[in-house]
């Protein structure tokens, strides 16, 4: 079912689907909850499933000029105690990682499991900060040719062919966001905290995805993160898009993650 409620005289979608264990899934930068249809069927059919367009994206509404990571995880977290959901698992894609995080620091006895799925528990860094004002730059010079190369880099070059109808998708679905909405969300994933310690030390089961070839976040780099904790990774040959480029793979992870807990 498709409802909306109101945050700070915004319109928050979501949807809420199937019953047992609550899973929140929560999508990344210029997505929607659209990003989850392969998956959803799959998990309601033992478990309920709650999606939520988060601020600026999807049929959510936006809030002034800077989305942090805080702002979106509280409309989040307005959603679950609107629904009375007083535990949940996160699987949170990219930016929706670092809403995920943001909401176990917000809220630690409401998450019981967490997947980071091609994203990071670490800040930006002041090279990637600068590259998110360069981005802002371009989105207001052009914001159609911004999406356009932003969505490119997501996938691994071959999987723009393979996969040709699904990456034309994610390009048509993230054109409909608005400027200000691309902005809002680059400022927001610019001055976002480091939660690494956080999500390391936190006693919930976690799961983290990686894509070999993802030129968003450096592999090797993301992997070093978590040696030495309880955190499991699980790698991929592809890109930064594990739900599309692979699928089967991706699905079956997540799902015996879910048993496990």
């Amino acid at each position: 079912m498709s409802n909306f409620i109101t945050y700070k005289n915004a319109k928050i979608h979501f949807t809420d689907k199937g019953k047992g264990n609550v899973i929140l899934l929560l999508h990344g930068f210029l997505e929607n909850i659209s990003m989850w249809h392969n998956l959803c069927p799959h998990l309601i059919k033992t478990n309920r499933v709650i999606c939520v367009d988060l601020l600026g994206h999807g049929k959510s509404d936006s809030i002034g000029y800077i989305h942090t990571m805080e702002l979106m995880a509280d409309a989040v977290y307005c959603v679950l105690n609107h629904l009375q959901i007083k535990s949940v698992i996160v699987i949170g894609h990219s930016m929706g990682g670092y809403v995920s995080l943001a909401l176990l620091e917000a809220h630690p006895n409401l998450v019981k499991g967490m997947c980071l799925m091609n994203s990071t528990a670490v800040a930006d860094s002041s090279e990637k900060q600068i590259n998110r004002d360069r981005a802002i730059t371009a989105v207001k010079e052009n914001y159609k040719t911004f999406v356009s190369v932003s969505i490119a880099n997501l996938f691994r070059p071959k999987s723009r062919t393979i996969h040709k109808e699904a990456y034309q998708i994610v390009k048509r679905e993230a054109l409909k966001i608005s400027v200000q909405s691309i902005i809002a969300s680059l400022e927001g994933m610019k001055i976002r905290k480091d939660r690494l310690q956080l999500f390391r030390h936190s006693k919930i089961l976690k799961l983290v995805i990686l894509g070999k070839k993802d030129t968003i976040l450096n592999y090797k780099t993301q992997q070093s993160y978590y040696k030495d904790s309880d955190v499991i990774v699980v790698e991929f040959p592809d890109g930064h898009m594990s739900h599309i480029e692979n699928k089967e793979d991706f699905t079956y992870n997540i799902m015996h993650f879910i048993e496990n807990i």
